[in-house]
């Protein structure tokens, strides 16, 4: 099939589909979430619009990146082999031609627009994950996602400086939330896909260590996550309502995992992944919901 032919097939819902639409909104939701907590008020129209336009962008770019550089794996994987570019209904050129601009033009929006830290910033998460995850760590090490989770983390942060133009200690906070988050979510999934994994020689932690230990290991980080959530109401950037959020949701994702630890089956795993993925929107909400409704108690 010739180039040609392929984009005659093609139509803008494919080129939809390679930027992972519902992975970029959960990006841009925590970058917003990152300009909304880094001011007293209303962070500006100016900010909020094209912050949010640059990041999401640049995460769309990143996205479109890994499709290409997965291809010849993805036709390898029930969970991916009808995407548009195993399927042929959008060359590879072509795919990198639209990264390409989707990159160009968030850095000229984030550079000259919103400020350059911002923009160095979010073309290194880009790079980290685009790049240095899916060529390298992605098949290097079982901690691929571990390692890679940081490109992933950064949104809340590339927010706050989209808005104060420096990087600020309870941004990182932020980014160790997700950071800490993404094992478990990710692990989740590879329990349930391990034959996949496994299939198209990727290094997952199921297919290196067995699920067993993945289910500890799942236990653990979220164990961990929980504490790590308590973090920004003892540092006073949430109050109360966060914290009560924090627990509650991080209470039902340890109820999960301790049940995942006795469970054989790959039904309970897809249900933890597609938790992990509202509790972390809900988390993130929830320190919306704080920051205008600020319901504190002396420490």
């Amino acid at each position: 099939m010739s180039v040609s032919t392929i984009q005659q097939a093609a139509d803008w819902r494919d080129y939809y589909e390679l930027t992972k639409p519902r992975v970029v909104m959960l990006i841009i939701f925590t970058a917003v979430v990152g300009m909304i907590l880094a001011v007293p008020g209303w962070p500006g129209a100016v900010a909020l619009v094209f912050a949010t336009l640059g990041i999401g962008m640049a995460a769309s770019s990143g996205a479109v990146v890994n499709h290409v550089l997965d291809a010849r794996i993805d036709i390898n994987m029930s969970r991916t082999r009808d995407r548009p570019l195993p399927q042929g209904r959008v060359s590879e050129p072509y795919a990198m031609m639209f990264a390409s601009m989707l990159c160009v033009i968030s850095m000229l929006i984030l550079w000259f627009i919103i400020n350059p830290l911002t923009a160095i910033l979010t073309f290194a998460s880009l790079i980290g994950y685009a790049v240095i995850y899916t060529v390298y760590l992605k098949h290097a090490t079982p901690q691929n996602i571990v390692i890679g989770g940081a490109a992933g983390a950064t949104p809340p942060v590339l927010g706050w400086t989209a808005v104060t133009g420096e990087i600020h200690s309870d941004a990182l906070l932020l980014f160790l939330i997700i950071f800490v988050w993404t094992p478990p979510h990710f692990w989740a999934l590879a329990i349930a896909k391990k034959d996949d994994y496994e299939k198209a020689g990727i290094p997952m932690l199921p297919v290196t260590h067995g699920n067993e230990f993945t289910r500890k290991y799942i236990l653990l980080y979220t164990i961990l996550l929980v504490l790590v959530t308590i973090l920004p109401y003892l540092s006073g950037l949430s109050g109360l309502i966060y914290l009560v959020a924090a627990l509650s949701l991080g209470g039902y994702f340890l109820y999960y995992a301790i049940r995942l630890r006795s469970d054989e089956g790959i039904d309970l795993p897809m249900q933890v992944f597609r938790y992990s993925i509202i509790y972390l929107m809900l988390l993130f909400t929830a320190l919306l919901i704080d920051h205008y409704f600020i319901l504190r108690l002396p420490f």
